[in-house]
Formats: C-alpha cells, structure tokens, sequence
C-alpha cells in the first residue's frame, strides 16, 4: 500500500514545485543587466587573480621542495589557463543572458 502512495505523492510535489517557480518568475522584477565596464573589470579581476594564485602556490612548492622555478613556471601557466577558462565561462554565460 505505501508503494501506491509514494509516486503521487511525488507528482504531487512535483505539481507543487512547478508552480511555486512558476509564481517566483512572474513576481521577479526584470534585473538589470550589469554595465560593460563592470563586466570588464570583473573579467580582468578573474584573470589576474588566477595568475597570481597560480604563481603564489607554484613558489610555495618550489620553496618547499627545493625544485627552483619550475613548479612556478608550471602553476603559472595553470593559472593563466584558468583565468581564461574563467573569463571564456564568464562570457558565454553573458552571451547567453543578453540573448534572452
């Protein structure tokens, strides 16, 4: 008997979700988008931040076992690689937003 109650149970819920997001969209005012120079010192905050993580944890290793600069060279050009996969994310997802 309980297996017979538990999937409308679930489509309950269900229902019950769909409509609380439905009424959340349709209460949310339009947000603004973010200006260009705002989006452009984000994305050059995001870039620089990466390099500069890459190259302090690539020192640290480097000072640690004593392998001079190539553990920076290495985490530098990690770095680097993700502050762009941060900034090519960052721009997708504001490509696909102005598009809506």
């Amino acid at each position: 008997m309980v297996k017979d109650k538990r999937p409308s149970l679930l489509d309950d819920l269900e229902s019950r979700i769909k409509k609380a997001r439905a009424e959340q969209h349709e209460d949310r005012p339009d947000t603004p988008q973010p200006s260009p120079i705002g989006v452009a010192l984000r994305l050059a905050v995001e870039m620089v931040s990466a390099l500069f993580v890459g190259a302090g944890i690539g020192w640290l290793l480097d000072e640690w076992l004593d392998t001079g600069p190539w553990l920076l060279l290495v985490f530098l050009l990690l770095g680097a690689a993700g502050g762009m996969l941060n900034v090519y994310r960052t721009g997708r997802r504001l490509s696909a937003s102005s598009e809506e």
